[in-house]
């Protein structure tokens, strides 16, 4: 036949070009060697504080040390799961510092949240510039509220150009595909889009085509569809700290061939979910949080950064946590 559906054409892409996107490294201009892939599970980090409000740059850096211990591939911090619009500019510095420090030698990709919440392009520049000095991976920037087409290219190819590090660009409301497509090409460093505008099931396919797969596309929303995410090509998924390593486990099994097993990984992970209260005090389980750590933000319902609040836990509840995670969830570590 010389001519081939349009469907068939979009088979054929997926199918020679699935794993194209999985190899794109984390380097400094793309080019160094032995750079952290942009690839996995890439938590958003959340924010612990003490019960002053305090930012506890310990329980941050414990953050970062379970990903590394569990083998999760990346961690990304400060950003909408982070409550990061609550965060001065001096606690945004030492956060980065005390995560950049905690993660150094470590396996997991650091990428440093660059946004201002007031839309100011200095002051995103120079968070760009502390995170390439500390030694971040990566960064990301999530767009300037109400800004059209021609401000959002001009905001990040300025961030783009800030540093040579990797940019993700984070994407929200009615951003199209045009202009992601359009930014991808005119930014040499921007390596990836953190896709939450619109319908991202139904973009994933077109970003990948329009950009000849070069350019990774990571889910976020809670990564409640990751199977169908993975099965349609996207490189990464953000979930919360708390079950990353238990997303990063039904990652790997699924680009290992692994189908059914990644499929029940992520099956455990929703059904853990279930459970009435499961997010920070799992992290008290885990180790990675004091029994008093509040966090700000928590993602679910807390909008764009603002303080999130989690009705506390009582006794009975934390014990059905701490069997539930005993015996449904210990037994399947890796690390």
């Amino acid at each position: 036949m010389k001519h081939q559906s349009k469907a068939s054409g979009r088979r054929e892409f997926l199918q020679t070009m699935g794993g194209g996107v999985l190899g794109l490294a984390l380097a400094g201009k793309g080019d160094a060697a032995g750079a952290k892939a942009m690839r996995g599970v890439f938590p958003i980090g959340q924010t612990p504080v003490t019960p002053s409000d305090k930012l506890d740059l310990d329980c941050l850096q414990n953050e970062v040390k379970f990903c590394n211990r569990y083998k999760v591939h990346g961690f990304a911090w400060p950003q909408i799961a982070s409550g990061w619009t609550t965060l001065s500019e001096k606690e945004r510095m030492d956060g980065a510092e005390a995560i950049l420090a905690a993660g150094k030698g470590g396996k997991a990709s650091l990428v440093i949240g660059v946004q201002d919440k007031d839309g100011n392009l200095d002051k995103a520049i120079a968070y760009a510039r502390h995170a390439a000095k500390n030694g971040a991976d990566a960064i990301i920037s999530l767009p300037p509220e109400k800004a059209d087409d021609k401000s959002m290219m001009e905001y990040y190819t300025a961030i783009g150009k800030a540093t040579d590090l990797p940019m993700i660009v984070q994407t929200q409301g009615d951003i199209s595909v045009d202009i992601v497509v359009e930014m991808a090409k005119q930014i040499p460093t921007m390596k990836c889009v953190k896709d939450e505008a619109g319908k991202p099931l139904a973009r994933v396919t077109q970003i990948r085509e329009r950009t000849n797969d070069k350019l990774a596309v990571f889910s976020g929303n809670g990564v409640r569809t990751m199977i169908d995410e993975m099965r349609l090509g996207f490189s990464g998924h953000c979930p919360t700290t708390v079950l990353s390593d238990f997303y990063a486990a039904a990652f790997d099994l699924w680009h290992a061939g692994k189908r059914r097993e990644a499929f029940d990984m992520f099956g455990r992970i929703q059904a853990f979910n279930s459970i009435n209260g499961a997010g920070n005090y799992t992290m008290v389980i885990r180790g990675v949080f004091k029994e008093d750590t509040k966090t700000r933000g928590g993602g679910g319902g807390a909008g764009r950064g603002g303080r999130g609040a989690t009705p506390p836990l009582d006794e009975a509840g934390r014990q059905a946590l701490r069997d539930a995670w005993d015996q449904f969830m210990k037994p399947h570590l890796r690390g």
